[in-house]
């Protein structure tokens, strides 16, 4: 009979992401909820002296597959291990983090395990033994309340920065098992040849606490020096509209929006965004939303907490000057 909470850890360059620690926190939730325990499936090479913190924040077992084909994150490979975890486990509950490589990784594991399974969620909840998930749809104008079948695990994937990750309990240890599993090199279509990594040092976007993007307002790739004071003295990720996007002042990576990244920080502030729904879509779960926009019908203003009605030129860099003194 399916039991427990299994979640699924994700490592780059061998350090455990912070989405891992967020989805161990909530299958603790669940798992408490159950009276049952949560195990976490943590892939890479050399990596079992990273599994102990997974711990610290809720995990009871770590299932631990190293292996030299696992240090990279390859569909073919993590699939194939994982899914064969699973069966071998038998979880009631499969959780993983809606990142790129989540959001990469969860469909062709549902579809390799013959499972439903529900994106990109906001709320987990237990209602009579079965898990219940909340996800946005229509671009985040509404919410579907989403239910499972009798097939198990039961399976979904959180949007990152949503669930409430909890403090480190470094008292608090967890089983580390080496796991065993098989690995076919005929199954393995992909190879990475290269890895481009981003050297600035900042947060990925959708790690990150506190985000300011530009957008069309910005009037030119040259301006995004003013935001990137900004961010540089707030400690934030600069990220863009697509509209700023296609005209080729950032890059692909920097793209908030419904097709770029779904961030939800502590702290977004929009300058010089005007609030189309795609981009409206893969920001609105923000905490805190700040808009500087000279347009005082501009959509974003509907979902801002704070707004300033100006020339962001005017704005933003007066701004960068007071934080810099109160801090």
């Amino acid at each position: 009979m399916a039991q427990g909470v299994m979640t699924i850890a994700e490592q780059r360059d061998g350090e455990i992401r912070k989405i891992s620690y967020e989805i161990v926190s909530e299958g603790r939730r669940l798992a408490d909820s159950l009276g049952q325990e949560v195990t976490t499936l943590l892939l890479g090479s050399n990596i079992k002296d990273k599994a102990s913190t997974l711990g610290h924040y809720g995990a009871d077992k770590v299932l631990v597959a190293d292996d030299p084909r696992l240090e990279t994150y390859t569909t073919d490979a993590y699939v194939s291990v994982i899914a064969e975890l699973v069966k071998a486990n038998d979880p009631a509950i499969l959780l993983l983090g809606a990142s790129v490589q989540g959001k990469d990784l969860s469909g062709r594991l549902s579809a390799k395990l013959g499972i439903g399974m529900a994106q990109d969620c906001t709320v987990f909840a237990i209602e009579d033994g079965n898990l219940v998930a909340t996800r946005p749809i229509y671009a985040g104008k509404a919410y579907a309340k989403v239910t499972f079948s009798d097939s198990f695990p039961q399976m979904g994937t959180a949007r990152p920065n949503v669930m409430t990750m909890n403090e480190p309990d470094t008292s608090r240890s967890a089983e580390i098992v080496d796991a065993s599993f098989t690995l076919d090199d005929s199954i393995l279509k992909t190879k990475v040849a290269d890895v481009m990594k981003d050297e600035s040092g900042k947060a990925d976007l959708t790690e990150a606490d506190k985000i300011v993007s530009g957008g069309r307002g910005m009037k030119g790739p040259e301006h995004y020096k003013i935001l990137e004071d900004l961010a540089d003295v707030i400690g934030a990720t600069v990220g863009a509209s697509r509209s700023a996007v296609d005209s080729g002042w950032r890059p692909h990576t920097d793209q908030v929006g419904q097709t770029g990244k779904v961030v939800s920080p502590n702290l977004y502030i929009a300058c010089g965004i005007s609030g189309a729904i795609q981009h409206l879509a893969g920001m609105s779960t923000s905490k805190v939303i700040v808009a500087i926009n000279k347009d005082p019908d501009a959509p974003i203003f509907q979902k801002a907490d704070y707004g300033v009605v100006d020339d962001l030129f005017k704005v933003v860099p007066p701004l960068t000057e007071e934080i810099k003194k109160l801090l």
